[in-house]
């Protein structure tokens, strides 16, 4: 795996650590109350299918975020913002066996 991809990783252990409670050192999550689903997959070119499935949302999910009939729970929209800044490592993350 790639540095990157292992930052990544780490990063998820740490958040999740942290949303549990097992820890609070040093360590500050900065979740958005609202995450704009459609800019993100539309700077990225990709349909609501394509997004989906290149990063395990369903269909139905993607458009309701767009369609604000439903807000992502805390982790898809902690998710959302690493595919909002780092789209390139979500994917090789996602794609490592």
């Amino acid at each position: 795996m790639s540095k990157a991809g292992e930052r990544l990783l780490r990063s998820a252990r740490r958040t999740r650590a942290y949303v549990r409670g097992e820890t609070s050192e040093g360590f500050v999550v900065h979740v958005p109350d609202v995450v704009d689903v459609g800019a993100i997959r539309a700077r990225l070119q990709l349909s609501q299918a394509a997004f989906a499935e290149q990063f395990g949302f369903s269909v139905a999910a993607v458009r309701d975020w767009e369609q604000h009939r439903r807000q992502p729970e805390k982790a898809a929209r902690i998710l959302l913002r690493v595919i909002e800044r780092r789209p390139d490592v979500v994917r090789e993350v996602l794609a490592a066996k």
